[in-house]
């Protein structure tokens, strides 16, 4: 058992890593910076459209305002939990201007806009003012997530909707006597669909293509019409529809990129939105007549854009070489950071901008990675390299911040961060090309994503790794149980699957029915679900592994890591397990953060010794 109260299970099997005294920490970079660099998320503009709200994670993930102007931010809450930006809500103001509601451990709160003390409203998830005393609330019950309306004197949800499945999100019609909101259907796992309810709970469809799924609902400022996203296309382009008579979606572009967090600008004219392509988002305007679409402002990642009564644009930003912050796009094209919270010490640091990497996969597919190349590297001085494979897996590395990969680079690593088949941004084809497939043919393209480095004459073949985290760390797992040419030299594996089966009933609702929606139900899909878990076949196992796992996991419960670490023991694998009681799926935390990466770096360090 390790000292630091931070730390749970730290154990090893095998011969334990001595550590190497003659490494140095990398000239620019410290983990310790990484780790402080704050991620402002999830912007809201008041109603009076002089003030934003958003989502600070730092020590906290607390509700913070600032003047579009520009000025001071003022933290509005205190103590609310850290919290994963890709797992979290956001706080939305009430139609006065002088509340927030937002979520907190399970319960729907309210805080004043000037500060005091947050109320309780009830338990609940996604809050949306209906009006000045009414809110449109999640209620979950019997695995299910019912649309309700709570008033906030009197908390006792009245049921709104519900169409058999959940309510995923809720928008009010501007003039707040309609619902518009989207389904995600258990007996159709890949649907989400379009609904529209009054305050009388009679209810329609809107949009609905069992197999698709819509996003990003908005209303026009008439209330005529709803614009949404549909990936039906193979894309989720952007369709219009009517609202009054129910007509048939209209599609609006023809883009072959994902559309999404549309908002209408205030003469219904024009559309504002992201649009995002192989990993690229821009900022843009989409004109409702003819469906053109200008660039505003490229690259990077954009998120929650909102439009100001300018005509400019206030939006979040992160990019390759710029830590999350939020910026302003002026009417003329200029653009200012209006909060950038990143430490001076990072701003300092060099920054490797990567190559998009197209490669074939063993059955020839082709798939797409990020592909960063450490200075110094040559033909005359090889460099190791890590195979980075993201979590989700329905997600993507796009364009975005990424400290830990410029740790690691400063310390001479190339990191190649792929999109292995099931990625969004690069079609729908693609993005389900993994369905019914998992830890074989995504499997193959962080095989071939080996061999891509190995075919480059700058990469030492012999001292390349592989990590991941969540369906990542499932990957990292799998490159080196299921890979009879033992590619990589060595794995590390953060809080990911090694058995599917199990998971599948350990985890929670999210994870399971996000399983199904790709695998299947276990009861008719035995084999894939044996193909797919690792565990089976531990004994091909030929190369060191380091484990992480937080204790508090609800999503990938901590016993995979431990089902895991019996199987290694079993047969006399080498290996080294930590865990972390305070953390769950993501180490928030700072001293657990720093405890792994830099145990990371140590078994990096060792396993990849030239």
């Amino acid at each position: 058992m390790a000292s630091e109260w931070w730390v749970g299970t730290d154990e090893s099997g095998g011969i334990p890593n001595p550590g190497r005294p003659d490494v140095k920490p990398p000239p620019h970079w410290r983990l310790e910076a990484i780790v402080a660099t704050e991620r402002p998320r999830q912007i809201e503009l008041s109603p009076d459209g002089t003030t934003l709200a958003f989502m600070l994670d730092r020590d906290t993930s607390d509700v913070w305002t600032i003047p579009v102007a520009g000025g001071q931010p003022r933290k509005v809450t205190a103590g609310r939990p850290r919290a994963a930006y890709w797992d979290d809500g956001n706080a939305k103001w009430s139609p006065d201007g002088t509340r927030l509601a937002y979520t907190q451990g399970g319960k729907v709160c309210i805080a004043a806009a000037t500060g005091g003390v947050a109320t309780e409203v009830c338990a609940g998830s996604s809050p949306v003012w209906l009006d000045d005393a009414r809110l449109i609330v999640g209620i979950d019950r019997e695995e299910r997530t019912v649309l309700s309306v709570v008033d906030v004197a009197d908390a006792w949800p009245r049921p709104l909707a519900h169409a058999g499945a959940d309510y995923v999100a809720a928008v009010v019609s501007p003039d707040r006597s309609r619902i518009a909101y989207t389904v995600f259907h258990h007996d159709d796992l890949n649907c989400v669909s379009l609904h529209l309810a009054d305050l009388a709970g009679q209810t329609r469809s809107m949009v609905h293509n069992p197999g698709f799924a819509v996003r990003s609902p908005t209303w026009s400022p008439d209330g005529l019409q709803l614009a949404l996203a549909c990936e039906w296309p193979g894309w989720y382009e952007v369709f219009l529809v009517d609202v009054a008579d129910g007509s048939a979606a209209r599609q609006l572009t023809t883009a072959g990129a994902d559309f999404s967090d549309l908002a209408f600008a205030a003469d219904g004219a024009s559309l504002i939105a992201t649009r995002c392509r192989h990993g690229v988002s821009d900022l843009v305007r989409v004109d409702v007549r003819t469906g053109d679409v200008t660039v505003l402002a490229e690259g990077g990642t954009w998120s929650s854009p909102r439009l100001l009564a300018d005509g400019g644009v206030a939006a979040v930003y992160e990019s390759f070489t710029t830590a999350p912050c939020l910026r302003v796009v002026g009417s003329d094209g200029s653009v200012r950071d209006l909060f950038a919270p990143t430490p001076a010490q990072v701003l300092s640091a060099p920054h490797v901008v990567p190559e998009h990497i197209t490669y074939p996969s063993l059955d020839g597919l082709e798939v797409h990675g990020w592909l960063y190349r450490p200075s110094g590297a040559t033909t005359e001085r090889t460099c190791p390299a890590v195979v980075y494979p993201h979590g989700g897996p329905t997600s993507m590395t796009g364009d975005e911040w990424d400290g830990v990969a410029q740790y690691f680079l400063d310390k001479g690593f190339a990191w190649f961060a792929i999109n292995f088949r099931g990625s969004t941004s690069y079609g729908l084809e693609f993005e389900r090309a993994n369905h019914g497939v998992w830890g074989v043919a995504d499997t193959h393209d962080c095989l071939a994503a080996y061999d891509h480095l190995a075919s480059l004459d700058w990469i030492d073949p012999s001292r390349v790794a592989i990590f991941g985290a969540s369906y990542g760390s499932y990957m990292a797992l799998h490159s080196v149980v299921d890979d009879p040419g033992h590619r990589f030299k060595c794995a590390i594996t953060k809080y990911g699957d090694c058995d599917i089966l199990t998971s599948w009933a350990q985890g929670d609702l999210v994870g399971r029915l996000d399983l199904e929606r790709m695998m299947g139900h276990p009861r008719g899909a035995r084999a894939e679900y044996d193909a797919g878990s690792p565990i089976h076949r531990i004994a091909h196992l030929k190369v060191p592994l380091l484990i992480a796992h937080g204790e508090l996991d609800v999503r990938v419960h901590p016993n995979q890591s431990k089902e895991l670490v019996e199987a290694l023991r079993r047969e006399g694998k080498q290996f080294e397990y930590v865990t972390y009681p305070t953390e769950g799926h993501g180490l928030l935390r700072p001293e657990p953060f720093l405890h792994f990466h830099k145990r990371m770096e140590r078994f990096l360090d060792w396993y990849l010794m030239p």
